[in-house]
């Protein structure tokens, strides 16, 4: 397996930035058109600026702006005119690119037409996805309707959770043991006791029903250096109020949710400098949070695919992946899933 790749194809044209993508109503066309008949490479992605390695985000100026455009809350008030009639022009190009990639939601009865007759594999993230996003990450509960939903739908198709949480710390969120997980971002996975390709060096393990499976963790020899940078991280950002530093095992994640705004820079400014010493680190961002991840080619597509091989789908003509999530890395999952020809082709949504 080649970790040393970082090559990831776009798989359809990049869709405008505009304030609709934040999540923002355009009161020019308040909701998405009908979109064409659904075919099986028809899917709905939003693909942004792929999270990059360090050096592209050098610029604390670029990382500010990231920092401020991955949070769908933000959004400057303005009474200029001239200035409400572009965001009317840039909402109206949004559209258009959605009828081409329409959403999932509108073209239901397509999809459940299609699918009748396949075998259906779920992948679900979980903050923002199955529970809300909330201002203190240990308090991100999925509802009790959530759970039973869940429940019902691993009762029928294979269903696993890909969180850049650690796993242990999703598992404990979901509670349910007939699920799959793959926590820090698809770095730690716990799959079926199966015999796969040996690209993959798995380890066999129990969870904690007892019950054998493998553990999969390509990241493992960052362990040490994430520690110490979780340590160097919750030293420089305890005089910044609302700032929290998690641990997710194999990556760290700074939240700048509760965080004045004013301050955003000092915290992006704390992260840039202490990774100019970890070469072998990467600074990604997401719904106001960075992320210190290793410099791997791996992610929640990956984890994707392993997944489907551990369970005996991968090349598959009758499979359909369905992937359901909200932030940036789960682009990757979107974008890998659809590059392989051999691959099935699958129904993929951003939950906003």
């Amino acid at each position: 397996m080649d970790l040393k790749s970082n090559t990831s194809p776009v798989v359809t044209d990049p869709a405008p930035l505009t304030p609709s993508r934040l999540g923002i109503h355009s009161a020019l066309m308040p909701y998405p058109p009908a979109g064409p008949t659904f075919s099986p490479t028809l899917f709905l992605t939003i693909p942004r600026k792929k999270p990059g390695i360090l050096d592209d985000v050098r610029s604390n100026t670029w990382l500010v702006d990231a920092m401020k455009s991955s949070s769908p809350t933000h959004r400057k008030k303005s009474k200029d005119s001239t200035a409400e009639l572009a965001s009317n022009e840039n909402d109206l190009a949004y559209r258009i690119w959605m009828l081409k990639y329409p959403s999932a939601l509108s073209s239901f009865e397509q999809i459940t037409n299609y699918a009748k007759g396949k075998r259906i594999a779920l992948f679900l993230d979980y903050d923002g996805t199955l529970s809300p996003i909330v201002d203190d990450p240990d308090r991100a509960f999925m509802s009790s309707a959530m759970r039973a939903a869940v429940r019902n739908v691993a009762k029928y198709f294979p269903t696993a959770i890909i969180s850049g949480r650690s796993r242990d710390k999703v598992y404990d969120f979901v509670g349910l043991s007939e699920l799959y997980y793959a926590g820090s971002h698809g770095m730690d996975i716990m799959s079926p006791v199966r015999a796969i390709s040996n690209d993959y060096s798995c380890i066999r393990s129990t969870d904690k029903q007892g019950k054998e499976v493998n553990l999969f963790q390509p990241a493992s020899e960052f362990l040490p250096m994430i520690e110490e940078v979780l340590r160097s991280l919750v030293e420089l950002t305890k005089d910044i109020s609302g700032a929290k530093v998690e641990n997710n095992k194999f990556c760290v994640s700074v939240h700048y949710r509760n965080v004045d705004e004013k301050s955003w820079s000092t915290i992006g400014e704390s992260v840039d400098e202490l990774l100019k010493h970890y070469p072998r680190l990467r600074l990604t961002h997401g719904r106001k949070v960075l992320e210190v991840r290793p410099v791997l080619n791996w992610d929640k597509g990956k984890a994707v695919e392993f997944l489907l091989e551990s369970l005996g789908l991968n090349n598959c003509d009758d499979v359909l992946p369905i992937y359901i999530g909200d932030d940036r890395t789960d682009e990757d999952a979107f974008k890998v899933k659809f590059n392989r020809p051999a691959f099935p082709r699958g129904i993929i949504n951003h939950v906003y």
